[in-house]
């Protein structure tokens, strides 16, 4: 693997680390402006719903930008954001500075996905995503638990800060690393916009929605559940984190693996066992053991879905995928949002710290039908990755590849 993949899983780490480490603060944060933990939620709902407006914003702005100079921009966005959410007097501005950190995520990791596909051979596309996403995964091994842990002892405003210094790391190693990779010679938004036209495409973004809200259903409120439920003490929230990235990173290795071989079973597989997982979560939340195993699964069976997923609409999107991979990411973080608003909806409806693991279960369950609604379509129709309204989407002066190359799934 070349070793710009590297500078893009540091850009990765920053922005996984600032998008999950709320969740291991959110008392101390909702203390710190005297509301509710179900209210300072709205943090995750904000950034995920940041992410989503973001992704496609700031890939149309940057459609003339090459992609290693708009890769440095958005980490520019992000120390900003994450500036402003150390120093906000007032949780309003708190929220503002999550959002402004958002809107670099899904673009970064959008272009990011392309860029780290076009380094490799096209059999290796998946293995590429995979790799830049493990920073993503590392974060919460590593950056999410220590950012826990230096929010409960020094204050979750150095964390912030911490995270701003990550993502100027990030910005160095990206210039340093990445190569000037020439954009596609007349590709324009409306190829980009076409890739839309596809049923598969969409059909793949509602499998991002659904399949990885079924995660944040059960992981938005995990601190509450765990210290409430389970009996942890606060201070164990941390380790708890890090099994909860351990599964990331195993899941999104195996599925980069495998998602190169036999994308759709793959999809199948994780997405019904991470229903059955989420489900009974609802039970083994109730032992101290049976919720760190669980943790775990949840981990493993939500990121073993997100190469397959960005390759899928990758492959379905060939010729104008940059738009299409960046509104992926954004699928991602709607899902985020959605299931973090359900979440909280249950818990204020009084039905108890582990209502939020139904919802993610239906959530999973759901991503699995359109999995297998996918796939029927695909067998019946012959559909080809590429293909938009049965049509070939090809950049204007670029040449179709020849019919008779299958595809890769």
């Amino acid at each position: 693997m070349p070793l710009a993949l590297l500078a893009l899983a540091i850009g990765a780490f920053g922005i996984g680390t600032t998008e999950f480490v709320i969740m291991g603060l959110l008392p101390e944060v909702a203390g710190t402006y005297g509301v509710s933990i179900p209210a300072a939620g709205f943090l995750v709902t904000g950034y995920a719903l940041g992410v989503v407006l973001g992704a496609p914003l700031m890939t149309v702005l940057g459609t003339r930008i090459p992609r290693k100079r708009m890769l440095m921009l958005l980490m520019g966005l992000f120390i900003v954001g994450n500036v402003l959410s150390a120093l906000a007097p007032a949780f309003g501005i708190m929220l503002a500075g999550r959002v402004v950190a958002s809107l670099a995520h899904g673009a970064f990791f959008g272009i990011g996905a392309v860029v780290a596909a076009e380094l490799v051979a096209p059999e290796k596309k998946a293995g590429a995503i995979a790799m830049m996403f493990t920073g993503l995964t590392v974060a919460n091994v590593v950056g999410v638990p220590l950012g826990t842990l230096v929010g409960q002892h020094l204050g979750w405003r150095v964390t912030f800060l911490i995270v701003a210094s990550l993502g100027l790391l990030g910005l160095l190693g990206i210039a340093r690393l990445v190569p000037d990779l020439p954009r596609p010679e007349g590709v324009r938004i409306r190829h980009e916009l076409a890739a839309f036209r596809n049923v598969q495409v969409l059909l793949a973004m509602g499998m991002t929605v659904l399949g990885f809200g079924g995660v944040f259903a059960a992981i938005t409120y995990i601190t509450p559940m765990m210290t409430g439920v389970a009996g942890f003490a606060d201070t164990s929230v941390t380790w708890l984190l890090v099994l909860l990235g351990l599964g990331m990173v195993a899941g999104n290795l195996v599925g980069g693996r495998f998602a190169d071989r036999a994308l759709m079973p793959m999809l199948y597989t994780s997405l019904g066992a991470l229903a059955v997982v989420l489900a009974a979560f609802t039970l083994t939340a109730h032992t101290k053991a049976g919720a760190a195993v669980t943790i775990f699964l949840i981990g493993a069976l939500g990121f073993a879905t997100v190469p397959p997923l960005q390759k899928r609409v990758l492959d379905q999107a060939a010729g104008a995928p940059t738009l299409a991979s960046a509104v992926n990411i954004g699928a991602f973080n709607l899902g985020n949002a959605l299931a973090a608003w359900l979440g909280g909806l249950v818990i204020a409806a009084g039905l108890g710290w582990t209502a939020p693991n139904w919802v993610g279960a239906a959530l999973a369950a759901s991503a699995l039908l359109l999995a297998v609604a996918s796939g029927a379509l695909e067998r019946r129709t012959g559909t080809r990755a590429g293909d938009a309204d049965g049509s070939r989407v090809v950049a204007a002066g670029a040449p179709a590849p020849p019919a008779a190359v299958p595809a890769h799934h």
